[in-house]
């Protein structure tokens, strides 16, 4: 993961003249980001979720072994302010998806889990978005290795 300080510093090296074809690289590679992420919200919100009520669920359920979904960490996962990542979880905690569970760790940190429902959800719409990155991958793959080159 790319932090922002990261960002910064790719931003800060001198710009060196990139060819016609690495700008269609870029755009092409962003094309089939764009296009995955088309998908993936029209299959979210037809399951009834928002895509950063996706985003939280498969957070949860992809916490690293031996780690907890706390709250700074799905804010982290999610690229979301502390606030927004409790709201989140509030509204998804009313809607029956997920629960609080406290003093996970020596400090009381609350942990996320998800309740059957979200589990069901989620296994259905990462299945979903399994089989459409088996499509999608080709020409994901292709542009990057394109971008790689240069």
């Amino acid at each position: 993961m790319t932090s922002s300080n990261q960002v910064v510093d790719c931003c800060d090296m001198e710009p060196r003249g990139l060819s016609p074809s690495a700008y269609e690289a870029l755009a092409d590679f962003r094309y089939e980001l764009r296009h995955f992420l088309r998908f993936s919200e029209r299959a979210v919100r037809a399951s009834g979720l928002d895509p950063q009520e996706y985003q939280l669920l498969l957070a949860v359920k992809g916490t690293p072994q031996g780690r907890c979904a706390t709250i700074e960490f799905l804010a982290e996962q999610l690229q979301i302010g502390h606030r927004c990542a409790v709201e989140l979880v509030e509204r998804m905690e009313s809607r029956g998806l997920v629960r609080r569970v406290g003093g996970r760790d020596r400090r009381g940190t609350v942990s996320v889990e998800l309740r059957s429902r979200a589990e069901s959800l989620l296994s259905l719409l990462a299945a979903f978005h399994c089989s459409e990155l088996r499509c999608a991958a080709p020409a994901l793959l292709r542009t990057l290795e394109v971008l790689l080159e240069l």
